[in-house]
């Protein structure tokens, strides 16, 4: 299994790049590596192009390759086609830069489902999380077709591939508190996981 980390985002609500932001002396990015590390036989990181992580990388995970967009300016979707391109598996979690307590169990048993279909995926009610899921290589066409059509909405790519919903009772057998899908868009957001990261042990 792949695990791809998009950190193409601007930051635009935060104010700079938030992935190098600590939690508990350790950067937003390095909490995400170390939660993929157990499932992953490779990371890859995917930024626009000349982003700064390139030379911080050896502080973060030896292991880890840091590519650039394939297609610059396409928002999430396109640094999930640049992440699938690239990877050795036939699968990959993926996954953004700002969701430091993803829950491990959840994402292995995500794993064990995405053989037999294109995309596994959370969802509450009619909440549905793309950036914490499992796709397939399968998807590289669909998404090529997609952007190509300048349709950028990930939501689409779910209604022409093959997917599962992961629904809430299935995550509330591994993340009850539904942490794995916090985010961090706000300063505020990052003062709330500061107090989470001591509070719950995460």
């Amino acid at each position: 299994m792949t695990s791809i980390i998009l950190a193409g985002g601007r930051s635009l609500r935060f104010g700079w790049s938030k992935a190098l932001e600590t939690i508990d002396g350790k950067s937003l990015i390095k909490w995400v590596v170390d939660r993929l590390t157990p499932l992953s036989r490779e990371i890859i990181i995917v930024t626009p192009q000349g982003d700064c992580f390139a030379s911080l990388i050896a502080n973060i995970h030896l292991s880890s390759k840091i590519i650039a967009d394939i297609y610059p300016g396409k928002g999430p979707l396109g640094g999930i086609y640049s992440g699938l391109a690239k990877s050795s598996c036939s699968h990959a979690i993926i996954v953004g830069c700002d969701m430091p307590f993803l829950n491990v169990a959840l994402l292995n048993y995500m794993t064990q489902i995405s053989p037999v279909v294109d995309v596994v995926v959370p969802r509450i009610g009619e909440w549905v999380e793309p950036l914490c899921a499992v796709y397939s290589k399968n998807c590289l066409a669909l998404i090529r077709s997609l952007l190509e059509h300048n349709e950028l909405r990930i939501s689409k790519l779910f209604t022409v591939a093959k997917v599962r919903y992961i629904e809430e009772n299935e995550i509330n057998r591994f993340d009850p508190e539904h942490l794995s899908f916090f985010n961090i868009n706000t300063k505020a957001d990052l003062a709330k996981a500061r107090i989470l990261a001591v509070q719950k042990e995460v």
